[in-house]
């Protein structure tokens, strides 16, 4: 054969005698090659420089930190200092901390925004006008696959990691040390990691390779940058993942368990997840005893994943654990002491455009709502004045996936009723939802009159949802409507990627 004639032949070096004499010339070891080649770069401004970022390119990062995330303001300030505007900012969630972010879309910086949720006073902004451009909400599922189709497409994604090698291998736990920015699950980091043109590990541990076992393999990492400190764990457990004590919540909570136990769902090897919230957490503390008292146990548990989920999996209730997002420090540990303890990417957890996505394989799943009409939609991104104050996360992907779907929520929250004629911006459609639990009574969508008669053949009453609406108005009564004007401050996705609501400017904020 004629290996001139082999296409770029003159560029592969191994054919083309650039390593010719190589047994007599020095070649490295292990270690030379660990510190000299390695994807180590010296700051974040030269890891921007060394992917090719330019104006109006989109960016990305996790919310695997939640409220003690560093990362995000950390890198938006860098590129704010270069000069870079019209940028898009793709992060699969933004809370309190992200405050900062307001005087980078003020100076053009940011002026577009995809993500699944807002809180704080970034939010209270935004609710009241801030962008000229509405941002796009998507479910965990949604994003997922709006990445994978390429609808959403990342030029740079930085992402942070508590532990990462010269190489690029990243984890969200680091090994030799506990709770040392921690964050457990790199989930929502690892599909990132795996679409985007250009991937930035940013760690304040830089461990001999190879970290294993890993979240992020090297191989979908470009570059490296050690600083100080990526975030704070303490942040990670807060608000919507804080461990219940309120008596309305653990009363809200039991009911939840009571009704699984009668509903034809709960047998040896049934299969479940618990959403954010006091209500919807602390139902597994109940589902605990029942499991104990019946002899049964769980063959796995999905989603964000709490403390309460790895002792029953330690003490054997629990067979194994797929886990998009850690919770908190008890699970976050966990990843790297349970053999079973899986963390998986958010496209295996809730994509509708895979196939095998893990919601699929629910049981059933326990979730919480801001607000529910008499429809059964469920509101779980802007509060009762109409300013933007959560997150869709994968509600609507596991109402859709799971068999069975309980959504909790108080009948009134201070003053405010939660169940309403229409909420004010449809987050999970009434069609996926089966029951409502609240502190006072129990309502069945019509369209599940199976789960209704289980649940009265066990002496639980049941309630229409109008009848629960008509309770709570008499007890607080009606609110005055919101005021919006005409500008459209965000667009709600479904988790097929279709427009499901919108969300309008409030005039008082």
């Amino acid at each position: 054969m004629d290996l001139q004639k082999i296409p770029h032949y003159n560029e592969i070096p191994a054919l083309n005698g650039e390593f010719t004499g190589a047994a007599q010339k020095h070649k490295e070891t292990f270690r030379e090659r660990m510190y000299e080649k390695n994807k180590v770069v010296p700051s974040v401004e030269e890891a921007v420089r060394l992917t090719g970022l330019k104006n109006g390119m989109t960016v990305s990062f996790h919310h695997h930190f939640r409220n003690g995330d560093y990362i995000v303001n950390m890198v938006m300030d860098v590129l704010a200092n270069m000069g870079f505007k019209n940028l898009t900012l793709a992060a699969s969630s933004l809370t309190d901390i992200h405050a900062p972010l307001i005087e980078h879309i003020k100076n053009g910086v940011i002026t577009h925004i995809e993500t699944s949720g807002l809180r704080g006073k970034l939010a209270e902004e935004i609710s009241r006008g801030l962008m000229d451009f509405p941002v796009i909400f998507r479910s965990h599922g949604g994003r997922a696959a709006a990445i994978e189709s390429g609808a959403l497409h990342i030029d740079v994604a930085f992402l942070g990691a508590p532990s990462c090698d010269p190489y690029g291998n990243a984890n969200g736990y680091n090994r030799d040390e506990e709770n040392v920015s921690c964050c457990g699950s790199l989930g929502y980091a690892k599909l990132d990691a795996l679409h985007a043109d250009k991937c930035v590990i940013i760690t304040d541990h830089l461990v001999p390779f190879p970290n294993a076992p890993f979240g992020i393999p090297e191989s979908n990492v470009d570059y490296i940058v050690k600083v100080d400190s990526v975030g704070d764990p303490k942040g990670i457990m807060s608000g919507a993942t804080r461990f219940t004590k309120n008596p309305k919540e653990l009363l809200i909570a039991k009911t939840a368990a009571d009704i699984i136990e009668a509903s034809g769902y709960f047998y040896d090897g049934f299969s479940m997840q618990m959403g954010s919230g006091g209500a919807s957490l602390a139902t597994a503390r109940f589902l605990r005893e029942k499991m104990l008292k019946n002899g049964i146990k769980a063959r796995f548990a999905l989603g964000g994943i709490t403390g309460q989920i790895v002792e029953m999996h330690e003490e054997g209730l629990v067979q194994k654990i797929l886990d998009v997002q850690s919770f908190d420090l008890i699970a976050a540990n966990s990843l790297k002491n349970n053999r079973f303890h899986q963390q998986i990417d958010a496209s295996y957890y809730a994509s509708y455009l895979n196939r095998g996505a893990a919601v699929d394989q629910l049981d059933f799943v326990v979730l919480s709502a801001l607000e529910v009409d008499t429809d059964f939609n469920v509101n779980v991104l802007t509060g009762s004045d109409g300013v933007i104050r959560g997150a869709i996360g994968g509600h609507p992907d596991t109402a859709a996936g799971a068999s069975f779907s309980i959504v909790v929520a108080p009948l009134t929250r201070g003053r405010i009723p939660s169940i309403v004629r229409r909420v004010n911006t449809i987050v999970t459609p009434g069609d996926t939802v089966d029951v409502l639990v609240t502190d006072q009574g129990v309502a069945v969508n019509p369209r599940r009159p199976e789960i209704a008669e289980k649940l009265r053949a066990a002496g639980m009453p049941i309630f229409t949802i109008e009848q629960l609406r008509e309770r709570g108005e008499r007890i607080v009564g009606m609110p005055d409507p919101i005021e919006y004007d005409e500008q459209i401050v965000g667009v709600v996705m479904f988790r097929d990627n279709t427009v499901i609501d919108l969300i309008k400017k409030v005039k008082h904020v």
